[in-house]
């Protein structure tokens, strides 16, 4: 299958997606977090519909289903769950995208001009985009991020649905779509019901590099450092204010400075990362991401914590340090042994696209890493966006669109296959 068929389609489809304000919010009950989720969904319930998938509809939490009937022949093939989730990172602003295509990309830096100051995608920093001259690369104008974390990926679905609904003749399974809410902020599948799913393997498309294939992700945790003190008149403070800042001050001054932090660790090694502080003298919370392949290693991170929170404690007597650590999602590794199948045919489905498979732990998480935990055993495909979260988001539509050749050649093997 040529990615040249797929281009303009894909690529279509996902500057309309982007123009969709999905981003989502950390911290609020409801669920989809913000309001532009749902109105997405309801656009892609309608264009799945039209398509002629078979049950299509959004549940009362936001999710979106479908389903692509097998090919003849191949009812009894195992079924196959694609997701891709609808909602952009709360770290940059994602309303009023201003895309911009750089046809036949010449290799040179890509200045955006859109925001407060220009920024520059140096090609020199980033090898991605290097590797990517005489590409179409689609960017912002530096103002917002893209959204092809992960728009690329709901895009990239649409068209692998329009075109088996086309072309029924083609070889493949039983296939689930399903669009997600909420992924960036750690609820993508807390309501997720496997019984409306109802398959035997799955895979999001939420990876970055062409022919990445990833199986592995960080156990994570966030921790809520709540730090309490005393206000008073601070004209008459002696002996009685406390200032909750500097108690927040004196813990993030205790955090190692020579490791466990992301801007020293790669790889397999693991961090602590202080993301948002927000306070006054009564009251001041951290939030900080605890990140690592290994769940133990996660369970030395919360006893340091509390280490550093019984130090503080003792400098301020009076003073209150509290730390709530909250579980947010697990390795998927283990779980993706429980069905080898799920790895061993996406890599072969990359092979047969002419491409080097690429099998790498991710120094994230996705939905694919719940749904593994949760028994649905879901590796991360490439969707094609990098620089994810930032005003210098980028994706290439040649990408995007071999991304839809290898979903192809994944529902062709898994078709052959038994239950």
């Amino acid at each position: 299958m040529n990615k040249e068929l797929f281009m303009s389609e894909v690529c279509e489809h996902f500057l309309h997606y982007v123009s969709f304000d999905t981003k989502s919010v950390e911290d609020m009950e409801a669920y989809p977090s913000s309001e532009g989720q749902l109105v997405l969904g309801k656009e892609l319930l309608k264009e799945l519909t039209n398509l002629g998938l078979k049950n299509t509809f959004q549940d009362e939490h936001g999710y979106i289903f479908g389903t692509i009937p097998a090919s003849a022949g191949c009812e009894k093939a195992p079924v196959v769950a694609l997701f891709a989730h609808m909602d952009t990172s709360p770290e940059k602003s994602g309303k009023d995208i201003k895309p911009i295509i750089h046809k036949n990309y010449d290799g040179a830096p890509i200045v955006l001009t859109g925001g407060e100051a220009p920024l520059t995608i140096d090609p020199a920093k980033d090898a991605n985009l290097a590797a990517k001259k005489g590409e179409d690369i689609i960017t912002s104008d530096g103002s917002t991020l893209l959204g092809a974390d992960d728009k690329a990926g709901v895009a990239e679905i649409m068209t692998l649905a329009a075109y088996l609904m086309k072309h029924p003749e083609v070889p493949h399974p039983e296939i689930r779509v399903v669009y997600t809410c909420d992924e960036e902020v750690g609820r993508g599948v807390d309501f997720l019901d496997l019984k409306k799913v109802n398959a035997h393997v799955g895979y999001t498309l939420d990876g970055e590099t062409l022919g990445e294939i990833e199986g592995e992700t960080f156990s994570a945790d966030v921790a809520i450092i709540t730090c309490r003190g005393f206000n008073t008149h601070p004209g008459y403070g002696k002996g009685q204010l406390i200032n909750s800042i500097k108690l927040a001050a004196a813990f993030l001054e205790l955090l190692p400075h020579d490791s466990l932090a992301p801007e020293l660790t790669e790889g397999l090694e693991g961090f602590l990362h202080p993301y948002v502080i927000e306070g006054g003298i009564d009251s001041t919370t951290i939030k900080i991401l605890l990140r690592d392949f290994e769940e133990s290693k996660l369970l030395e991170y919360r006893a340091l914590l509390n280490d550093i929170a019984a130090k503080v404690r003792a400098r301020f007597p009076g003073g209150e340090v509290e730390v709530n650590v909250k579980e947010q999602y697990r390795n998927m590794r283990e779980g993706l042994k429980k069905e080898p199948r799920a790895m061993a045919l996406a890599n072969k489905a990359v092979e047969m696209a002419g491409l080097t498979p690429v099998n790498k732990s991710i120094r994230g998480g996705t939905d694919g890493s719940r749904l593994t935990a949760m028994g649905l055993p879901t590796p991360n495909v490439f969707a094609g966006g990098h620089n994810f979260h930032s005003a210098k988001e980028w994706v290439s539509i040649q990408d995007m669109a071999m991304a839809v050749v290898v979903m192809l050649n994944m529902m062709d093997l898994w078709a052959k296959e038994q239950p």
